[in-house]
């Protein structure tokens, strides 16, 4: 009996010493950032550590100019945030991050590299391209899908499941970007978005092939290429001298990132006793008579029951989201960002994510996507001249007020308010903006309608708002496909005005990136893009010069790019008949002049007092 005892007083002992043991084993699956840089302007790094029992871990580490500085539990035991300070004379280099609980240690190598990026600044002498990878090419079709993904499917004749686009087929494209005068490229987010198909509001089950689900911050999507072919796509960039832009997304992630299936905090996502969506409604955030609870609404309701709002007023979250900024940045070599849902963003919070990127990276083009059509509100959301309570400190946005007056303009008759002086009125509120010339013009983008179907196929239209395009101020964006003339409206989904580049697939029976692929009215439609955008990036008056427009009249609208070398004058006649136009009113910018060249056409003009104009046609004029 005593021997039966001693055995079980073993064995109890045993056991409890393995559960000690158990209770003190660490085990790390991530550290956020993954690796960070010496030569940074901001000296310390904070650090996500998730894992088991990490919370009750000590830190350190040995490494010259690199110390512990603090570290910090949340209500996860998960978590364990760390902040490491960087001193100036630390060298780039790996440091080992050792972490122990009670008498077990584990060890987690910790790359420094040497910041290096300076980004080449996109700005209005640029072109930008708007594409979605998914959508564009597919260049390696051994990443079209993964077993152990959530979504696995990638079926190019369903339009809401993925197609298998991907970096390298865009790489394989880079000679037809820069032969239609293309300088920089922005891409729907690429950031992992490891999540099922969801149901939206049409009914059907639909892949997060556009990108905007993010599931893990520091992956790539591999099904595009990963972080590795990432990097080749923007060496491929600036080996050019093209530039790239990333899509962020601060608002909200997918229900199935990793931080919302296990969160750090209760207050780690804006929740509601029950799902509250956004109302959308930006006017309550300026508006001087609203009230807090619709400014709440706005900012905290979630855009859809799969996309948890993010709680930027969370310091560590805040610091997680503008730290990744910085990372990919310097990471991946970027130029540029666009923010995603700008107006559902909490505005101090995006105040200091610009602040930083700006502070690190002068050069940096950031501009944001405000779904704001009037002048006076979108203004709120840029630097601006208007004393508002509170000032933002982005440089440029999403010019939707000229998106919406061109779009409306060219499919209305003139009036005294209709037609083409809705683009004249949009513009002449340019005193709202603290710099306009960092506005981005589009004729539409992967969420609106086409533009070439939007004012009823007609191409003569198209021309005129291309036109416009690539000689207003600001920096223009195009829309794959715009320039072989793609179309469609969201009907029933999104995903029709998303559809595949004809040519990116070796399935595809045509080839839209060849001129023997496209049509007589598609290669007139790209020879057009291709002639103005290229004579613009090389015409400092046309995409720099100052902005002189006057007053439409007759269904004309005229305006003047110029500097001291050169002016150009840019006429548009939206009548339905050819019509002449008496120049004598536009001496202020006339004056001296007495002949052209139509740079699209390369016809001379001799006579500048009468100008006959075709219908629905613009004149692009070098004046002599």
């Amino acid at each position: 009996m005593m021997k039966v005892t001693k055995c079980l007083m073993i064995s109890l002992l045993m056991a409890f010493v393995n559960a000690a043991s158990l209770a003190h084993t660490i085990e790390i699956q991530r550290i956020h950032p993954s690796n960070w840089w010496v030569g940074m302007k901001n000296p310390n790094v904070q650090l996500l550590v998730y894992g088991k029992n990490i919370s009750k871990a000590g830190v350190s580490v040995s490494y010259p100019g690199v110390r512990i500085l603090k570290t910090h539990k949340v209500e996860n035991p998960n978590y364990l945030f760390v902040d490491l300070g960087i001193s100036k004379t630390a060298k780039a280099g790996t440091l080992s991050l050792v972490f122990t609980n009670g008498d077990t240690k584990t060890t987690q190598k910790y790359v420094l590299g040497t910041k290096r990026h300076i980004p080449v600044t996109v700005n209005s002498s640029d072109f930008v391209y708007l594409l979605m990878p998914d959508r564009f090419a597919n260049g390696d079709e051994s990443n079209d899908q993964f077993a152990d993904m959530l979504d696995t499917k990638a079926d190019k004749s369903v339009p809401y499941f993925r197609h298998g686009g991907d970096f390298q087929g865009i790489i394989n494209h880079l000679d037809y970007l820069q032969e239609l005068g293309v300088t920089t490229l922005w891409n729907t987010p690429v950031i992992e978005n490891n999540t099922g198909l969801k149901k939206e509001l049409h009914g059907n089950l639909q892949a997060a092939y556009h990108g905007y689900h993010f599931s893990d911050h520091y992956k790539i999507d591999r099904r595009l290429g990963g972080n590795a072919g990432y990097k080749q796509l923007s060496a491929a960039l600036h080996q050019r001298g093209m530039k790239l832009i990333q899509d962020a997304v601060y608002n909200h992630v997918s229900e199935d990132h990793w931080m919302f299936v296990d969160p750090p905090a209760k207050d780690w996502f804006n929740r509601w006793p029950s799902y509250t969506g956004s109302t959308h409604k930006e006017q309550a955030i300026a508006d001087p008579n609203g009230s807090e609870s619709d400014r709440k609404y706005l900012t905290d309701g979630w855009f859809t029951p799969f996309l948890p709002d993010v709680n930027q007023r969370n310091p560590f979250f805040a610091t997680y989201l503008i730290q990744h900024a910085l990372w990919c940045t310097e990471e991946f070599g970027l130029d540029g960002w666009r923010i995603d849902t700008y107006k559902y963003n909490d505005m101090p919070f995006m105040n200091r994510c610009n602040q930083a990127l700006m502070d690190e990276y002068p050069n940096l083009l950031i501009f944001g996507e405000t779904w704001v059509t009037n002048p006076a509100s979108l203004s709120y959301f840029v630097r601006n001249n208007v004393k508002f309570p509170l000032q933002c400190n982005q440089p440029g946005t999403c010019d939707f007020p000229s998106f919406q007056a061109i779009n409306d303009g060219l499919r209305e008759s003139f009036g005294w308010d209709t037609g083409i002086n809705r683009v004249y009125q949009a513009l002449s509120q340019d005193f709202l903006y603290h710099d306009p010339t960092k506005m981005v013009t589009f004729l539409e983008n992967h969420d609106t309608d086409r533009f070439f179907s939007v004012i009823g196929e007609d191409f003569n239209k198209y021309k005129l708002g291309v036109a416009w395009l690539l000689t207003t101020r600001g920096i223009p964006h195009f829309y794959y496909g715009t320039e072989v003339l793609m179309k469609n409206v969201k009907n029933p989904t999104d995903a029709e005005v998303r559809k595949d580049f004809m040519g990116g697939w070796k399935s595809d029976k045509e080839n839209k990136f060849t001129a023997a692929g496209r049509t007589a009215r598609e290669n007139e439609a790209f020879e057009f893009v291709k002639k103005l955008a290229n004579y613009r990036k090389n015409t400092p008056a046309l995409h720099s010069g100052k902005l002189m427009q006057f007053v439409p009249q007759n269904g004309f609208y005229v305006y003047f790019r110029y500097n001291a070398q050169k002016t150009i004058m840019v006429v548009m006649n939206t009548n339905a008949e050819a019509a002449t136009l008496e120049t004598a009113r536009f001496a202020e910018r006339m004056a001296g002049f007495t002949a052209a060249k139509n740079v699209l056409t390369d016809e001379s003009l001799p006579s500048l007092t009468t100008l006959r104009i075709p219908a629905m046609t613009a004149w692009v004029l070098e004046l002599k």
